[in-house]
């Protein structure tokens, strides 16, 4: 028979694990290292719930059972507290962030009020006056809080099961009450977010460089991605370098943002607003200009790393200076690029342009007065700033340090950011506006419309419009220039609440949902974080194919020649000026086959790792120079801890034992013979 022995792992009876947590991790550029980190084995304190500045002291001063695990509410997670954290770092072992359900109204920003600066165009060189936000500061709220370096470990924690666990210890074990101290066992948690590397980015460049064992251990990798692009029209793109009697109209928009926690940067505002829009844009010019094409070329350009000096733009510009991309800077006529358009309490586009360039610049007046007369009928209103100020921290700079092309940014600011969550964690669908009622499914929220839906297709079918009269076309056709609201909804659907919905599924290939992992089975949106070149960026692939499902076709091809980039088994051309992509399309009624079809775009991908690395210049201030650090697994937990005084004895009387046995184990062994001897027999004993 068998007997069945029930048992418990001593460690599930020790330590409550944490699930879902969001770590700071170290950055580094040419000159700093910015970020958190923990020791090899983990921060170890007490836990200490914050309830305002002035309780500091305690984790401070006065608290007897430091080092402390701070707690802290959102709204006590400012830099006045965080500095004064940081200045006690030795009674603070690491800070817990409870994320909040609802944004805070005051607004919250840890970037810096000067976006990129020192990256852009505006130099001692260009115009002293315009650099360093002298004219202007572009981000008031920003604190600067994502770009201190912390000594110990900070992590964000939803507001679930996990925080109440934690609060629970806390309140069970460490709460002070009637103004005693808690006694022990104490409430401890543990955290740990080990970074490799130190000091700045050559020097962790240098030690990757420097690892002599079969399989080397990294201690950075780069920054970086790809952009997107695609034409209106094909282009070949296997002759790089200028292309005569070719000049294209560039649409761009930023990919990427950022938080103080890796992986949360939901950049509703900052990001998705302008990808949607260029995307729906897109859509809304693909009958026009197949029907009536324009003189020039559409460039729909969406750059990746543009929150850390310029990546992907810095990159494009250097590739067609260097003859590595099929246009070069000759080819380009002017730019529009999409910034923040996400509308509020008004309905009004400002479009920002470049002070010193556009003196000389027709051009560049072309393309305002086309924005302003394609508004017409619309909902949206846009207008010129009144004063002279420079650009706001978009691609466009990295284009005119280059060259002074005549180009346009336009965003929902006139002098400063609107967003009151710029690059923070708080820049989510609920600050955009796009919220859906509970009780609908997620096929019903697709064919919902928030009011936000409305105005990004307003500001769609105007940036479409334009686009269209800048590059030639005539205006006769603009009626017909119109963005789809259905198409807008289906984007920050997938981008902002759930990327795991029918629509999406049918634009992507099978194995495609292997890939996003957590971000399709989890139902998470969007995490807008450029990421290192070695892993799979989210933002990058979903707008790859929304891109080509919005520009391309469908073709009538098998999926062997589809995925071989050809139209039949003779065709040797055509992955010359297209794309061509299986993607697995919808299940019909009754079925759960999907019917799968081949989509033929003009969408490519382009390296977006900046030329410093290329080059080998890692303390260069020409281009971005960020790395992330390479890390040991992130884990937190809590456990209870014994009294410091309950350990000494605990220890004591353990090496006491130790000590004894030894003494015993040697005298029982050298009295052997004696203790443990029997009487012989004779040997002439008889049976």
């Amino acid at each position: 028979y068998y007997i069945c022995v029930g048992c418990n792992s001593v460690e599930k009876k020790i330590y409550v694990h944490l699930n879902y947590t969001f770590p700071c991790v170290r950055l580094l550029n040419a000159t700093h290292q910015i970020g958190c980190q923990s020791s090899l084995s983990g921060n170890v304190g007490v836990l200490h719930e914050l309830e305002s500045e002035e309780n500091l002291d305690w984790v401070l001063t006065s608290g007897p059972n430091p080092p402390y695990m701070v707690i802290l509410e959102s709204r006590l997670f400012t830099r006045s507290i965080m500095m004064k954290l940081k200045e006690g770092s030795g009674r603070v072992a690491g800070v817990v962030v409870v994320a909040p359900n609802i944004n805070p109204p005051e607004g919250f920003s840890p970037h810096t009020a000067c976006p990129n600066d020192n990256s852009g165009v505006y130099t001692e060189n260009y115009d002293p006056t315009l650099a360093h936000c002298n004219a202007t500061v572009w981000n008031p709220l920003g604190n600067g809080l994502a770009y201190e370096e912390f000594d110990f470990p900070i992590f964000s924690v939803k507001d679930d099961n996990d925080t109440r666990v934690i609060r629970q210890c806390y309140q069970d074990h460490n709460r002070r009450v009637n103004g005693s101290n808690p006694q022990f066992p104490l409430c401890a948690m543990q955290l740990r977010s080990s970074m490799s590397a130190v000091t700045n980015t050559a020097t962790c460049k240098r030690r990757n460089d420097i690892n002599f064992s079969l399989t080397p251990d990294r201690v950075c990798d780069e920054l970086g991605d790809f952009n997107i692009w695609a034409s209106s029209r094909p282009m070949n793109t296997t002759t790089k370098g200028h292309k005569e009697f070719e000049s294209v109209v560039i649409a761009a928009a930023r990919m990427d943002s950022r938080s103080f926690f890796f992986d949360i940067a939901p950049g509703a505002e900052s990001t998705a607003s302008g990808i949607v829009t260029l995307l729906a844009a897109a859509h809304a010019l693909r009958r026009a200009t197949q029907e009536a094409p324009p003189n020039r070329t559409i460039l729909y350009t969406f750059f990746q790393g543009e929150t850390f000096d310029y990546i992907g733009s810095s990159r494009m510009v250097y590739d067609m200076e260097n003859n590595q991309f099929p246009l070069d800077l000759d080819n380009i006529h002017s730019v529009l690029e999409v910034s923040q358009v996400g509308l509020h309490s008004d309905s009004k586009l400002w479009l920002h342009s470049d002070p010193v360039s556009r003196k000389n610049s027709s051009v560049k007046e072309e393309l305002v007065n086309g924005l302003k007369s394609a508004s017409a009928g619309l909902n949206v209103s846009v207008d010129e700033p009144d004063v002279s100020q420079p650009l706001p921290p978009s691609s466009f700079q990295r284009f005119l340090l280059a060259r002074p092309i005549p180009g346009v940014v336009i965003g929902n600011y006139r002098s400063s950011f609107t967003n009151r969550y710029y690059e923070s964690m708080y820049d989510n669908a609920e600050y955009l506006n796009v919220s859906y009622p509970e009780n609908m499914t997620s096929e019903e929220q697709l064919e919902h419309f928030p009011e936000t839906v409305k105005t990004l297709t307003e500001v769609a079918t105007l940036v479409a419009r334009a686009l269209y009269v800048q590059a030639g076309g005539n205006e006769t056709q603009l009626a017909n220039i119109t963005a789809d609201p259905q198409i807008v909804n289906q984007m920050l659907y997938s981008f902002l609440v759930r990327a795991n919905n029918s629509w999406l599924q049918q634009l992507v290939p099978t194995d495609f949902t292997n890939h996003l992992g957590k971000l399709l089975f989890f139902s998470l949106p969007t995490n807008f974080y450029v990421g290192v070149i070695q892993y799979f960026s989210e933002p990058t692939t979903l707008v790859q194919y929304m891109l080509a499902n919005m520009t391309g076709s469908v073709v009538n091809v098998t999926q062997e020649d589809c995925q071989k980039q050809r139209e039949d088994k003779d065709d040797d051309q055509s992955k010359h000026l297209y794309t061509y992509m299986w993607v697995q399309g919808a299940a019909p009624p009754n079925s759960t086959e999907r019917e799968g079809f081949c989509v033929r775009s003009t969408v490519h991908r382009s390296i977006a790792v900046s030329p410093a690395f290329e080059l080998h210049e890692y303390t260069t201030s020409n281009y971005s120079t960020w790395t992330e650090s390479v890390w040991k697994p992130i884990t937190g937990r809590i456990f209870l801890v014994a009294s410091h005084d309950l350990e000494m004895l605990t220890l004591g009387v353990g090496i006491t034992v130790l000590l004894t046995s030894l003494v015993l184990t040697y005298v029982i062994s050298s009295k052997a013979d004696i203790l443990f001897s029997s009487g012989r027999e004779p040997t002439s004993a008889t049976y």
